[in-house]
């Protein structure tokens, strides 16, 4: 019989309630990742927009990928915020706004840079407007994507990391 006994807890129920943890804590991270990851795709739905109409309108890569990763960013922390991590109510600045905006911050100038990269390189080939168009979106999308899970570990673990505690039940003894 698991429990307490003589004062001591037994091995067999702080082992099965670690793997309840475990197993517990896995379909709730699943959650997440898969709520942040939508909110994210719609946010590079917005940024997709937005970049793509700059650039066709004739913006510098370097404008239009800052300007559509801004227009992204902003409704994608008030979506992830509370969809994928439950938060509600204003967000306090110092323990959630500030570091957002960090790792938030250091995706987009990787997003940016790219971009930037990628249109320094392609200006010399002479590409016509539509290709240059196709090159720049594909390495703006191809950096989102690289960042996304390292921007989920770090806005999981660090930003939001009030909102996954893993609360266990504990079974009536």
């Amino acid at each position: 019989m698991a429990g307490m006994h003589n004062g001591v807890v037994s091995t067999a129920s702080t082992s099965a309630g670690q793997a309840q943890a475990t197993t517990s804590s896995r379909p709730r991270l699943l959650v997440r990742l898969f709520r942040a990851a939508t909110s994210s795709a719609l946010a590079t739905g917005i940024s997709q927009v937005t970049l793509i109409g700059l650039l066709w309108w004739g913006a510098a890569p370097v404008l239009a990928s800052a300007l559509a990763f801004v227009a992204g960013a902003i409704p994608n922390f008030f979506l992830a915020r509370r969809w994928a991590w439950g938060r509600r109510g204003t967000p306090p600045v110092r323990s959630e706004l500030l570091p957002y905006f960090v790792v938030i911050g250091l995706a987009g100038l990787a997003s940016v840079g790219l971009t930037t990269f990628a249109g320094w390189l392609t200006e010399p080939l002479n590409l016509s407007g539509f290709v240059r168009i196709v090159v720049l979106d594909a390495v703006f999308l191809g950096s989102y994507a690289v960042v996304f899970v390292m921007k989920f570990a770090l806005l999981d673990r660090l930003v939001f990391r009030h909102a996954t505690r893993i609360r266990v039940a504990k079974s009536p003894s």
